[in-house]
């Protein structure tokens, strides 16, 4: 991502920081700063530029994000409260690691609520909906595996949050949310250490295949394609436990000093933001 944040009133991070800051993130001018600090702390969170298990103070949140000290601090609130984040009192945050066996559990539940989603917002769908709908298909099908795991986050959030608006239960985004950035944190971690652009071209052919059923109409068929994706995610957790480096599971399983830091370097071919 490129531009410059948007910032705020009164205290902020260093000069230096914002700096930095200000190359990794877009302006967008009227949104509110919380909201706004929730969504890129959780960017980092889903594209492990906060490493999981690591520990990690607010101001380096506010540094990686461009956005003062209150609006940082009410979003790490709401991302403690979602477990994606845990507030050590005196001991500032640790990064939430990834714990396979709960996550297949996690898996599970946002099953049923994908589904119960999916059918609302079939039902529910406006003409901007299905037009928004039409414009992410597109982009898949264009970009396609080529893209980067961290554009395909980016439109694959945007269709969660598309089909939770769609479905007029609006409630359910404070419980769908973070099960999704949980299943994005997953999916990038596997797509960029074990299945590479063969996983992402499947990840992105069942993303189209729900979209192509919601625009259909087909509830069946849309919530058939949904518990494909979830057991195609569960199929990842899988692997992840059979494969990979338990230290990118949990900073604190590591055996080196490579890895000491809060922050992970981006893989290749990443938008993620500089440290």
């Amino acid at each position: 991502m490129q531009g410059r944040p948007l910032k705020e009133r009164g205290k902020a991070a260093k000069p230096s920081a914002i700096s930095e800051a200000e190359n990794a993130w877009p302006l967008e001018h009227g949104r509110d700063l919380t909201a706004l600090a929730y969504e890129r702390i959780e960017a980092l969170f889903v594209s492990m530029r906060i490493v999981p298990g690591a520990e990690i103070r607010t101001q380096d949140l506010q540094a990686m994000v461009g956005i003062g000290r209150t609006p940082v601090h009410q979003a790490v609130r709401r991302l403690a409260a979602e477990t994606l984040l845990e507030i050590r009192p005196r001991n500032g945050l640790r990064v939430a690691p990834i714990d396979l066996s709960r996550e297949k559990r996690l898996a599970e539940l946002r099953r049923d609520l994908d589904r119960f989603v999916t059918a609302a917002a079939i039902r529910n769908m406006t003409s901007n909906d299905r037009a928004a709908l039409h414009h992410l298909k597109r982009k898949l099908e264009a970009e396609g595996p080529a893209m980067t795991v961290d554009s395909f986050n980016f439109i694959d959030k945007s269709f969660d949050d598309l089909l939770i608006r769609a479905s007029g239960e609006r409630f359910l985004e404070r419980v769908l949310s973070p099960l999704h950035a949980i299943g994005r944190r997953n999916g990038y971690l596997h797509l960029t250490h074990i299945s590479g652009p063969d996983g992402l071209s499947r990840t992105v052919e069942r993303h189209v295949a729900i979209m192509e059923a919601v625009l259909a109409g087909n509830a069946e068929r849309a919530c058939q394609a949904s518990d494909e994706l979830i057991q195609f995610g569960i199929s990842m957790l899988v692997e992840l436990e059979e494969q990979i480096d338990p230290a990118l599971l949990d900073i604190r399983f590591s055996t080196t000093h490579s890895v000491a830091g809060p922050f992970a370097p981006a893989s290749d071919g990443s938008s993620a933001p500089p440290d």
